[in-house]
């Protein structure tokens, strides 16, 4: 079975799961804009914390890209990490008169004000990527952020299960961030137990910023004299700044270094030898299935969701969808093969006598 027929499978479980259940309430649904006329052009709104990074461009136009096929209108706005500005321009979208919003928060506890102001309009709101805390969202649309933290950790100490270890954690802000720590500490807390770990350092990276992990990497393999196995980033941007720092110590390949996001950049370290892991997260299924779900809450129809997620005042009813580990021996099955990147973009770095030799000779080229 093909990389792709395997994903679309994964989407078509969580519409079709049994048990599943609604993504809003009849109230709110009854009060959702446009929800009588279902021939009226739907407005979403579309609020998203940043375009920094390769990922959230990919995000952006994956949701224009399936919103123009179901024929929805999509405002988007970009908050540039400043939860002021955000909050102002959901408010903005609310007065345009948009009939649902897709939130991805840059901070899950100040986005509950959003829920409230949405809702007194009558106006649904689905918590994308990252979820809104102590709030009546109606939907939570993600991937199962705590197991990706799960794998990163696990990978690493399959492979390095003794030394000094290093945790270069998100933004401290995210709440996905936070998920990922306690998957990364539930793999690791036994290993630390026993004696076979020891946890040198470990630090949130403010905004995620690849600056901030250079500087702590740094520091750590100071303090310890280079004497440092592996470290667990969050993401791939931080992966990058603890691999500036890995090789200005004329470290390369001697320290394990995870990731997430399966950015070109860190895919491309991967094949060169230069990162070890990353966990890649099908943003195209993302983005599809939440312009799906915002369309259905605008016109007040069922979502099927497939689980819960406590967000601290309530189960919010969630799709959570599957990432996958990628590595050097896999790249070309996985993000090539679902055409997330192209195989001359990969391999751009390694000789051309090294690529995949299959996919260099039947059409990884274009």
């Amino acid at each position: 079975m093909k990389y792709q027929e395997v994903l679309t499978l994964i989407a078509l479980a969580a519409v079709l799961c049994a048990g599943c259940v609604s993504g809003s309430s009849p109230q709110q649904a009854e009060g959702a804009r446009g929800g009588a006329d279902k021939s009226r052009r739907v407005r979403i709104g579309f609020s998203m914390d940043t375009l920094k990074e390769e990922r959230w461009q990919r995000d952006k136009t994956e949701f224009e890209k399936r919103a123009a096929e179901l024929g929805a209108e999509v405002t988007v706005q970009v908050a540039n990490g400043d939860d002021k500005v955000q909050v102002q321009q959901c408010e903005n979208m609310l007065t345009r008169g948009v009939d649902v919003l897709v939130v991805a928060p840059h901070n899950g506890e100040v986005a509950a004000s959003i829920v409230e102001a949405a809702h007194r309009q009558g106006v649904p709101v689905i918590s994308y990527d990252r979820l809104i805390r102590n709030s009546d969202v109606d939907i939570y649309l993600s991937f199962d952020n705590m197991r990706i933290g799960e794998m990163q950790a696990r990978y690493i100490l399959e492979r390095a299960p003794k030394g000094n270890y290093v945790l270069v954690e998100g933004s401290q802000s995210d709440n996905n961030a936070r998920l990922y720590r306690e998957g990364h500490m539930k793999v690791l807390r036994p290993a630390v137990e026993r004696g076979d770990v020891k946890i040198v350092a470990e630090q949130w990276a403010r905004e995620w910023l690849a600056s901030e992990a250079l500087r702590y990497t740094e520091d750590a393999l100071t303090r310890t004299g280079n004497d440092v196995v592996a470290v667990v980033a969050a993401n791939d941007g931080t992966a990058g700044g603890v691999i500036s720092a890995i090789e200005g110590r004329r470290l390369t390949g001697q320290v394990l270094v995870s990731g997430q996001d399966a950015e070109l950049s860190a895919v491309q370290r991967i094949v060169e030898g230069r990162q070890t892991m990353t966990v890649y997260k099908p943003i195209t299924m993302l983005a599809r299935r939440a312009v799906e779900a915002a369309l259905a809450l605008a016109r007040g129809e069922r979502v099927e969701t497939s689980t819960t997620v406590n967000n601290g005042r309530k189960d919010v009813p969630s799709i959570l969808l599957d990432p996958i580990i990628v590595d050097k021996s896999n790249v070309t099955e996985t993000v090539v093969e679902d055409g997330y990147h192209k195989l001359e973009d990969v391999y751009r770095n390694v000789p051309r006598e090294q690529w995949p030799r299959a996919q260099a000779q039947t059409g990884g080229m274009s």
